[in-house]
């Protein structure tokens, strides 16, 4: 067998190209406003979104805040859920992942209990993913020949702030090296409940990037080989990327001083 014969072939890739999702289109991720994460996240959610606008990088009001962001004013936005078909290759990734699942005796779960919604925006795809299923959706995402998301290059945290249901997220992008596609993975969580798998079994480059998400968001990462500190110190108390954390006030020893909170700043020009 040549060497040609042997390189895997990528599958059709319909209009949007096997580039990635360049020219994907979908008229129903558009886009919405919505209230926040839990809107998007369950596919059984009914009736109309509320948009949360943000007003403040701080959300300070009426202060003497410095930071420069005081009169940011940003509309609440989150994509819709999108359709069939949802345009390019994403169509083929999702029946093939649904087929691999199928094909999995050992699986015991189909597409619908993994995935509970398909979002297509700026021409990206992302899969809202039940945390309880999100190893076994990975490994099928690695291990299929028509899939090969064979790395991981990333796992980051979400906190979408005080008020908002599953305010916090675990999100997680793959690659394919071999079809040259991005696929994103998302989990929803209760600031209460911030538990989700590890996925350093299947992606031994998440080791770092879980690591890093629980050493700011305070997620724990179950079934990793060590989940430390890895920006703050060991006996540091919190996660300073939660909304909840204070931006200030935070003793600065070698100056034997305290930065103070955004809404305590004033300015004396």
């Amino acid at each position: 067998m040549s060497g040609d014969e042997q390189k895997p072939k990528p599958p059709g890739t319909g209009a949007g190209g096997a580039s990635g999702p360049t020219g994907a289109s979908n008229a129903s991720s558009a886009g919405a406003a919505a209230f926040g994460p839990q809107e998007i996240a369950r596919r059984d959610v009914s009736g109309s979104a509320a948009g949360r606008a943000r007003e403040g990088m701080f959300g300070t009001q009426g202060s003497g805040d410095t930071s420069g962001f005081g009169g940011l004013r940003l509309p609440g936005y989150a994509p819709a859920p999108a359709e069939r078909p949802y345009g390019g290759w994403f169509d083929e990734v999702v029946d093939e992942t649904a087929a691999a699942l199928a094909d999995d005796s050992g699986a015991g779960v189909d597409f619908d209990a993994c995935v509970q919604q398909v979002t297509v925006d700026r021409g990206e795809m992302t899969w809202y993913v039940d945390r309880a299923h999100l190893v076994r959706l990975a490994r099928t995402l690695r291990d299929d020949p028509a899939l090969r998301f064979e790395f991981c290059s990333g796992v980051s945290g979400v906190d979408y702030g005080e008020g908002v249901p599953q305010q916090l997220h675990v999100v997680t992008h793959l690659l394919s090296m071999t079809y040259r596609r991005r696929l994103r993975l998302e989990i929803a969580l209760d600031l209460d409940d911030a538990r989700c798998p590890s996925l350093v079994e299947v992606y031994p480059t998440a080791d770092w990037h879980e690591r890093e998400t629980w050493d700011m968001f305070g997620v724990v990462f179950e079934g990793h080989p060590s989940l430390t500190r890895i920006l703050m110190p060991d006996d540091w108390n919190g996660h300073p990327q939660l909304k909840s954390y204070p931006l200030g006030g935070i003793p600065v020893e070698y100056h034997d001083a305290e930065i103070p909170p955004p809404d305590q700043r004033r300015a004396y020009t």
